[in-house]
């Protein structure tokens, strides 16, 4: 893959970028990511939802909705604060049962990785928050949610902070020991998202 010079040359790549349909993959929408350079803060997603396929922005469902409730962000500074990506960048559409959303193959995700590595590598992002068990196994390593949540991480000049998804659909969070790790986890991102405020 070819390094690019600009995070708008690399949107441009991204959205002609048609990888995982060659691979054969059954996609349901076009490439989703949202924020430009000098984004400071970066949000690493599972993959797009099929409100977020449908309308070509990250976290426009219900649980963006709880995301931005859980930071304390309107919609309007939660987009001027984050940078939004994800493992892969697709709606990958629903599983064989019928519920829920497909999570995408471990092929899947290799193929968008080049994504992620060159937006790094562009942003320099001194905090990067994972939302949910893929993106913290892929940026930290994270075997369990009950591991890393409340945790914070350092990765080159990055402070790295997992957070589990918001979609309800896991009953993670009916165990008040995980709603305290939560809550320990969210007040270290809003105190990194002060500090970058101040400078």
């Amino acid at each position: 893959m070819r390094r690019h010079r600009s995070i708008a040359s690399l949107h441009r790549d991204l959205a002609a970028c048609r990888l995982c349909v060659e691979a054969g993959f059954p996609l349901e929408s076009l490439p989703v990511v949202q924020g430009t350079a000098g984004r400071r803060a970066y949000l690493f997603g599972q993959a797009p939802g099929i409100v977020e396929g449908a309308e070509g922005r990250p976290w426009r469902g219900r649980a963006g909705q709880t995301l931005r409730r859980w930071l304390r962000l309107d919609e309007e500074a939660f987009y001027a604060t984050f940078y939004c990506a994800s493992v892969t960048r697709c709606y990958p559409g629903r599983p064989a049962s019928g519920r829920g959303d497909r999570t995408p193959t471990t092929t899947e995700q290799a193929l968008c990785r080049r994504w992620h590595e060159e937006e790094l590598r562009l942003l320099r992002p001194p905090l990067v928050v994972t939302v949910g068990l893929l993106a913290a196994r892929s940026v930290v390593g994270a075997a369990s949610l009950t591991e890393c949540i409340g945790k914070s991480y350092l990765q080159g000049d990055a402070i790295v902070i997992p957070l589990p998804h918001p979609s309800g659909a896991s009953g993670w969070l009916n165990d008040a020991a995980n709603r305290h790790r939560l809550g320990k986890a969210l007040a270290h991102v809003r105190r990194e998202l002060a500090r970058l405020a101040e400078r």
